[in-house]
């Protein structure tokens, strides 16, 4: 494939998939300010945004095995919590804009728990047991198998989780 061909690719793959993202929470938006119909339009938009997105993901081949995916799954968050978000930190720190360090701290933490969890998985360990996982709605965070009374990243109580079964 050109390099322009998947540079192209790669970009409308980016803009798909922050759309799809942005849409989503628009649709939570709209409904909790008592548009359903509107908020039905924003899941239906985002829907077909992901599909572009899926597809510019196999024109760039870049769905592969899983144990590949895994892989790149692994890298990419090990990367991105050590590098790119210890960057964020800072700069929100010289900045002094507490909110975005928070974020961006918090944010880091919980990119740390997902790479040791595909590591896990790597690893062998997930492939011979049955879990569940419990995400934390306000950071990210996520539990192998326990519900904490408490997020161990951002404090918020145990109600916030959703549940993934």
């Amino acid at each position: 494939m050109d390099e322009r061909i998947k540079e192209a690719i790669h970009q409308a793959f980016t803009g798909e998939a922050k759309a799809h993202l942005r849409l989503k929470v628009y649709a939570e938006k709209a409904e909790e300010e008592g548009f359903p119909q509107l908020a039905k339009l924003f899941r239906v938009i985002a829907f077909s945004e992901e599909l572009h997105g899926k597809r510019a993901l196999r024109l760039l081949k870049e769905i592969k095995s899983t144990q590949d995916n895994l892989a790149e799954s692994f890298e990419s968050e090990t990367k991105v919590a050590g590098v790119a978000y210890d960057a964020f930190v800072r700069l929100a720190e010289e900045l002094g804009d507490r909110a975005a360090s928070l974020y961006f701290s918090q944010s880091k933490d919980a990119e740390e728990i997902h790479a040791k969890l595909y590591k896990e998985a790597m690893d062998h360990v997930l492939e011979e047991r049955d879990t569940t996982y419990y995400v934390c709605t306000v950071c990210g965070y996520v539990s192998d198998g326990v519900l904490p009374e408490e997020c161990p990243i951002c404090g918020a109580k145990k109600d916030v989780f959703v549940t993934f079964s």
